[in-house]
């Protein structure tokens, strides 16, 4: 999902990193009024980053990485996941890949602009009771996953080199492993911390999916 330096211009770089900002001051309120929250992000930004640096390869116009989308998503909640993304992406910035700092708006914007459609649809309606059931995730998983690959298009079809589009099919086929594996490492994720759920530490760190 990694959108490498020289494809697209200094002023659409900068619009993105106004709307990535504009979009962290939009959900940041919401860690002053829960501070758990503050904690719960820290840890979504650490397993990130431990699942991005686990895995990751070249994959047609960008890089496949194993992002662990859904068990922090389910396990952690939506502003977490979605602050946790853009502080995971800068923390591997400043610690491994420099480069990909130039592009940190536009990295953040592909993987929160999903999640956000995805919470605001089916997440809603699918996230509450249903992080047991292979099936739903694996729903949840296609749709975020679909979403990346489309925000990649869409920065690539704004490149300021033309990228051919089987290059883009390469790398959102890449992704096909993922959504079907992704959803069995969820489950037993969630299954875990279910069986754990009567533990404070766990109660704090976790927002524990009910369960269905």
């Amino acid at each position: 999902m990694h959108i490498e330096p020289g494809i697209l211009s200094g002023a659409k770089i900068a619009a993105a990193n106004l709307a990535a900002v504009s979009l962290v001051a939009a959900q940041a309120p919401q860690l002053l009024r829960k501070p758990q929250l503050v904690l719960r992000t820290l840890l979504a930004a650490l397993f990130f980053s431990v699942f991005m640096q686990s895995f990751h390869l070249p994959a047609g116009a960008s890089e496949l990485h194993f992002i662990g989308a859904m068990p922090i998503y389910l396990t952690l909640g939506f502003v977490p996941a979605l602050l946790g993304f853009g502080l995971g992406l800068l923390l591997q910035g400043v610690v491994f890949e420099p480069a990909d700092l130039l592009h940190l708006g536009v990295n953040f914007l592909s993987l929160a602009v999903p999640l956000l459609a995805l919470h605001a649809t089916l997440g809603r309606r699918l996230a509450a009771g249903a992080a047991t059931h292979i099936g739903a995730v694996l729903r949840l998983d296609a749709a975020y996953y679909a979403g990346v690959a489309l925000m990649v298009g869409f920065w690539l079809a704004m490149g300021e080199v033309a990228t051919p589009f089987a290059e883009w099919t390469a790398f959102a086929a890449a992704y096909l492993p993922v959504v079907l594996i992704e959803p069995v490492f969820t489950v037993a994720v969630v299954r875990l911390l279910q069986s754990q759920a009567h533990r404070p530490l766990v109660q704090l760190c976790f927002a524990v999916p009910a369960r269905g």
